[in-house]
């Protein structure tokens, strides 16, 4: 059992897809989990309420929050929407917000990806810029959706590590170009959470959390994309799937004498 892959539950959306509702997430998200993190990928449907947490939580040793087309509810953060054709997915809100709280409350790693960076930080309190190429000070992350998708997720700026953050240890470089393909981002960070890289205008591009005792990593930018062939990516998905592994032993450790505990009481 010890030797088991772990298991990574990976957030989706809801869709229509020919006429009928889907549950999904894009291929490029969950390949490097099993291809980098040496993870098995399981897919959540996005149940909002009906999503039973607890079993979830004890089946899995990871999750994963996929970016996405769809923005956060502002209701979620105490703001009204700036701009009524922004695209929503109220099923995924209902499903991820409270699940974040309670995997982050159990110490399970969590990894999130543009749109999941941004549920984390709303998960734990935090705000949004609902429209960051609108806001004095801050530069464009959008991506050009004329060009094609190697273009769009090309290059589009540096980062800049926080000096002697965790991640500048992790990527072993103080700087490093990312893709950018975010209409929103980080108004207030939660409480909690670490500032771990800025993008150039002071957007924070990545964050850790300051007490959680599993892995909590996310980032602005998209390192799935072509993930075996960035040597950035390559360390952010190899040290979430040791998170998954360490997390995945302890907890087999830890089962036996929960076992006798309870035989003990019975």
């Amino acid at each position: 059992m010890s030797n088991a892959v772990p298991l990574v539950a990976v957030a989706t959306d809801l869709k229509q897809l020919c006429g009928q509702a889907v549950h999904a997430v894009a291929r490029k998200y969950v390949d490097p989990l099993l291809e980098i993190s040496g993870c098995l990928p399981l897919l959540l449907p996005a149940f909002g309420a009906s999503t039973p947490i607890d079993d979830l939580l004890s089946s899995v040793h990871g999750l994963l929050f996929s970016g996405s087309p769809s923005n956060i509810e502002p209701h979620h953060y105490g703001e009204s929407l700036d701009n009524p054709a922004s695209p929503a997915d109220p099923a995924r809100d209902a499903t991820t917000l409270p699940l974040i709280r309670a995997a982050i409350a159990r110490g399970i790693p969590v990894f999130g990806i543009c749109r999941g960076f941004q549920e984390i930080n709303v998960a734990l309190g935090g705000t949004l810029l609902q429209q960051v190429h609108r806001t004095e000070g801050y530069a464009d992350h959008r991506e050009d959706e004329s060009l094609p998708l190697e273009q769009q997720y090309g290059p589009a700026h540096e980062v800049r590590a926080v000096p002697a953050s965790w991640l500048e240890r992790l990527v072993g470089r103080a700087r490093w170009q990312v893709n950018s393909l975010h209409g929103q981002g980080i108004k207030r960070l939660a409480p909690g959470l670490l500032p771990q890289a800025y993008a150039p205008d002071g957007l924070v591009e990545a964050y850790t959390h300051a007490h959680s005792s599993g892995l909590l990593l996310a980032v602005q930018w998209h390192p799935e994309w072509h993930a075996s062939s960035n040597p950035v990516s390559i360390a952010l998905f190899r040290a979430f799937g040791d998170a998954c592994r360490a997390h995945a032993a302890q907890r087999n450790t830890l089962q036996p004498s929960a076992r006798r505990a309870h035989a003990q009481a019975a």
